[in-house]
């Protein structure tokens, strides 16, 4: 078995030891390594890091947001996330939107509603090897607020289980990623859920992993704290094809979905370099 726990000190040391020295967009100057996989045995519980807390709240609002379709800055504001905030002023959008990115994409790709394309395969076709989405639209990158960071993903089901490997051009280890593995450890149970598998593992795929250098000492601080248990996420309805008259798409609203038994250290703060 393997844990995220693990996995992710593994990540954060090796930048830190061997990172390469890189400029970025944000010119504040990153340690950078390229190239790597995380995994993640969703038995071991929820992928939800204990050496410093995060907050599920905004992985679940995030998550909702991008299944629902939506490009709104406001539905994100008004639960408590504002860390778009930054990237929509700089674009100059007066429209209320990021333009079309990950929530669109994903439901109107090209007219092509890729959630419901992967429900019907999951079941239909579980053996497929084909059963994915793509968020990375060229014809559509020049009117985002942000390219997307995480920008695809792919289902496998064998045994009775459902995994799920996410990819990423980008990853912000220290602020970032651990969101980016609880929001996709969240859509695996939703899926799994859904189609009556078990979760099997998660998979993270990442491009440019960067440790920003104001958050070099963040990072040491939580390198020294020991892990504590991983907690459980429970969802009372996944994600799937309901039956009957327009064959809608349900999906799981925020009072489904409980997190249980997490005690972590306490939170470190740092800056978020937009």
């Amino acid at each position: 078995m393997i844990s995220v726990q693990d996995e992710y000190r593994g990540l954060l040391s090796g930048i830190l030891h061997g990172g390469a020295q890189k400029e970025d967009r944000t010119k504040t100057g990153t340690q950078s390594v390229f190239g790597r996989m995380l995994r993640h045995d969703m038995e071991l519980g929820f992928p939800l890091l204990t050496t410093k807390k995060i907050y599920f709240n905004h992985a679940v609002t995030e998550l909702l947001w991008i299944l629902q379709g939506r490009t709104d800055i406001a539905y994100l504001n008004n639960h408590g996330v504002t860390y778009w905030d930054a990237d929509y002023k700089r674009s100059g959008r007066t429209d209320g939107t990021l333009g079309p990115i990950y929530g669109h994409q994903l439901r109107n790709f090209n007219g092509v509603d890729q959630l419901e394309k992967i429900l019907k395969q999951i079941k239909q076709e579980p053996s497929s090897r084909r059963i994915m989405a793509s968020l990375w639209n060229p014809n559509d990158l020049d009117d985002m607020a942000l390219p997307p960071c995480h920008y695809g993903f792919q289902i496998y089901i064998n045994n009775g289980k459902l995994d799920l490997l996410w990819t990423q051009r980008s990853a912000d280890v220290f602020l970032g990623l651990p969101y980016d593995f609880a929001m996709y450890g969240l859509l695996l149970l939703m899926l799994a859920k859904g189609s009556n598998y078990r979760p099997g593992r998660l998979t993270a795929s990442l491009g440019d992993c960067h440790l920003y250098s104001n958050h070099v000492e963040a990072a040491k601080q939580q390198l020294s704290r020991d892990f504590r248990s991983l907690p459980n996420v429970g969802v009372d309805l996944g994600i799937f094809i309901a039956e009957g008259a327009g064959n809608f798409i349900t999906i799981p609203t925020r009072n489904m979905i409980h997190l249980s038994g997490y005690n972590p250290h306490e939170p470190i703060k740092a800056k978020l370099n937009t």
